[in-house]
């Protein structure tokens, strides 16, 4: 789908976008085997070339085992699925014990490891799915559009200081409006 966004023609694919979006809210609802599924239909090398992102997954699968009281099944997932990458990255083994950690306190707010529970963990770990599935569609992970305007907005005050012209004031118009004389 091609549009036209201050003057300037873009394509967009907009199927990629909902897919990205599918796989995104899957990991964001703690639903980390759908988000695999998918992310596999999307794109089948991601996970097997990207390691951390893999681990951040099945961590997150545990997670939501752990969330739901599934004591037993959380700690077979983490002996066979997990322990097995620990025993390759020292990294990996820390995150693992920090997760595994949850299961031996009743109470996971006096936990030191709790944050893993907040919310703000699956929207980490689905801004880590966005950026890999960007990556791999030769994409920024990060909108130009925002650095874009801040880079606006700066010139605009720095040229300010040495002559007048016409500027945008308000950005969601984009109307280049002339100086008051």
């Amino acid at each position: 789908m091609r549009f036209r966004l201050f003057g300037l023609l873009a394509d967009i694919d907009l199927a990629s976008i909902t897919d990205r979006m599918e796989v995104k809210r899957a990991v964001q609802s703690g639903n980390v085997k759908e988000a695999i599924e998918k992310l596999n239909n999307l794109n089948p090398t991601i996970l097997d070339t990207n390691p951390q992102l893999y681990f951040h997954l099945q961590q997150q699968k545990l997670i939501e085992l752990i969330r739901v009281g599934k004591i037993n099944e959380a700690l077979e997932f983490a002996r066979e699925e997990l322990a097995p990458r620990g025993e390759e990255n020292q990294v990996f083994l820390e995150e693992i014990e920090k997760t595994v950690a949850l299961l031996v306190f009743e109470d996971v707010k006096n936990c030191p490891y709790g944050e893993l529970l907040d919310v703000s963990h699956r929207l980490k770990t689905a801004s880590e799915v966005n950026a890999a599935i960007l990556t791999s569609q030769s994409h920024e992970k990060d909108a130009k559009l925002p650095s874009l305007l801040k880079m606006l907005i700066w010139t605009q005050e720095h040229l300010n200081e040495k002559a007048v012209y016409p500027q945008i004031n308000n950005l969601s118009t984009a109307v280049l409006e002339d100086p008051a004389v």
